[in-house]
C-alpha cells in the first residue's frame, strides 16, 4: 500500500505533462495581449472612425495601460482567491476560469474584423484585458495551490510551462508577420491560437483526476519564517521585470533599416525574453542554487535592479531625458537574455521553495499566498513602468 507521504507513480510522465500544459495555459491571457501590442498600437494609430472619416491622432499609451489593467485584477482576484479558495470548489475555480478565458479570447478574435471608433475599441480592449486577467488570477492561484501539494518537481514543471507560454505567443506573432497576410487576417489567425491553447488546457485539467488523486499527496515540511523571504523575492523579481518589460523594452529600436525593423521587436524583445525566461525556469528542475535557507538568494534577487537602468539606456525611442549608451542590437539582446533568464530562474526557485518551508497541511495555503505576492510584484512593476518610461 502507498503511504500518504509517497507520490503515486507518474506512468508515462502524464501528470508532469498535464501540469506543464496547465502552466502554459495560465499565462496565455497576459502573453498574447502583451505580444500583440504592435497590432493594437497600429490599429489605434489609424486616425479613422468607423464611418471612414479621418480624425486627429490620439495617444493612448496602450502598453502602459495594458500592463496596469492586467496586473491590478491579478492582484485583487489573487487575494480574493486566497481568501475564498476553501469555499468554492477547485473544479469550479479552475474549469470555470478557463471557460470564461476562452469566451474572452473568442470575443477578441471576432473584434479583429469588426470596424469601430478608436476610443470604443480601446475601451472594449481594456475591459477585456481586465476581465480575462481576473479569471487568469483565479486560475493561476488555484493551480499554484494545487501544485503546492505535490513534490517539488511538479512545481518546476508547472513554472516551466508558464515560461513556454510566452514563447508560444511570440512564435505565433512571428508566424502572423511572416505570413505577409493582410493585417486583420494575420491578427485573426494570431488570436485563434490562444483559443485552441485554452481548450487544450481545459481538457488536460479534466483528465488530471483520472491520473492521480491529488488529495492523497502530502510532503514533509516545516514551518519557518523563510517563506516570507520567498514572498519578498518573488515580489521584488516581478517588480523589477514588469517595470521595464514590456513598457520600456518594446520601444527599443534597431540601428539597422529594412525588413529587420519589422521583426526586431517580436524577436529581440518578446521571443528572446520568453525563451530565456523559460530556460531559467526549466533549469531549476536540474539545479536549485542557492539553497532555500541561504541569505545569498535574496541578495542576488535585489541585485537584479541593475537591469532597470541598463535597459533604459538602450536605444529606446522616443526619448525625453536619458542618453543612449547601448545603441547596438547585440548589446540589447545580451542584456535582455541575462535579464530574462535571471527572472525565470529566481521566480521558479521562489515559488518552488515556499511550499517546502511550511507544514504539509499548509502547503496549499502557501501556494495560494505566494501567488498573491507574485501578483503584488506584477502590479508594482506595472505602476513603476509609467514614470520609468517617461524618465527615459
Amino acid at each position: 500500500m502507498r503511504t500518504k507521504e509517497e507520490a503515486p507513480k507518474d506512468r508515462g510522465y502524464l501528470v508532469g505533462i498535464i501540469f506543464f500544459i496547465l502552466g502554459l495555459g495560465t499565462l496565455l491571457p497576459w502573453n498574447f495581449f502583451m505580444t500583440a501590442s504592435m497590432y493594437f498600437n497600429n490599429r489605434l494609430d489609424t486616425p479613422e472612425n468607423s464611418n471612414g472619416t479621418v480624425t486627429a491622432k490620439k495617444e493612448y499609451y496602450f502598453n502602459n495601460w495594458m500592463t496596469l489593467l492586467s496586473q491590478l485584477p491579478l492582484l485583487l482576484f489573487t487575494l480574493l482567491n486566497s481568501i475564498l479558495y476553501q469555499r468554492v470548489s477547485e473544479k469550479m475555480r479552475i474549469a470555470g476560469s478557463l471557460v470564461f478565458i476562452l469566451i474572452l479570447f473568442i470575443l477578441t478574435a471576432i473584434l479583429v474584423k469588426v470596424p469601430m471608433e478608436n476610443d470604443r475599441f480601446f475601451s472594449i480592449t481594456m475591459a477585456t484585458i481586465w476581465f480575462i486577467n481576473s479569471f487568469g488570477a483565479v486560475l493561476q492561484g488555484s493551480l499554484f495551490g494545487l501544485v503546492g501539494l505535490l513534490p517539488q518537481k511538479y512545481s518546476a514543471v508547472f513554472m516551466s510551462g508558464q515560461g513556454l507560454g510566452g514563447t508560444f505567443a511570440a512564435v505565433a506573432m512571428l508566424l502572423a508577420i511572416a505570413s505577409e497576410a493582410e493585417d486583420k487576417t494575420a491578427a485573426l489567425g494570431y488570436f485563434i491560437a490562444p483559443c485552441v491553447g485554452t481548450v487544450v488546457t481545459l481538457i488536460s485539467y479534466l483528465l488530471l483526476p483520472k491520473l492521480v488523486c491529488i488529495c492523497c499527496q502530502q510532503r514533509l515540511g516545516q514551518m519557518t519564517c523563510f517563506i516570507w523571504v520567498m514572498a519578498f523575492c518573488v515580489t521584488f523579481i516581478f517588480t523589477v521585470t514588469l517595470s521595464v518589460f514590456p513598457a520600456v523594452t518594446v520601444d527599443v529600436k534597431t540601428v539597422y533599416s529594412g525588413k529587420w525593423e519589422l521583426y526586431f521587436s517580436p524577436v529581440c524583445c518578446f521571443l528572446v525574453f520568453n525563451l530565456m525566461d523559460w530556460t531559467g525556469r526549466t533549469v531549476t528542475s536540474l539545479v536549485q542554487w542557492p539553497p532555500k535557507e541561504s541569505r545569498l538568494f535574496p541578495m542576488l534577487v535585489v541585485f537584479r535592479v541593475i537591469f532597470v537602468p541598463l535597459l533604459m539606456l538602450c536605444n529606446v525611442q522616443e526619448r525625453h531625458f536619458l542618453p543612449v549608451f547601448f545603441s547596438n542590437d547585440v548589446l540589447f539582446v545580451i542584456i535582455m537574455m541575462l535579464f530574462s533568464i535571471s527572472s525565470g530562474y529566481g521566480v521558479c526557485l521562489s515559488m518552488s521553495y515556499a511550499p517546502q518551508l511550511v507544514a504539509p497541511k499548509d502547503a496549499e495555503t502557501a501556494g495560494a499566498l505566494m501567488t498573491f505576492f507574485l501578483a503584488s510584484g506584477l502590479s508594482l512593476g506595472a505602476a513603476f513602468s509609467f514614470p520609468l518610461r517617461l524618465l527615459v
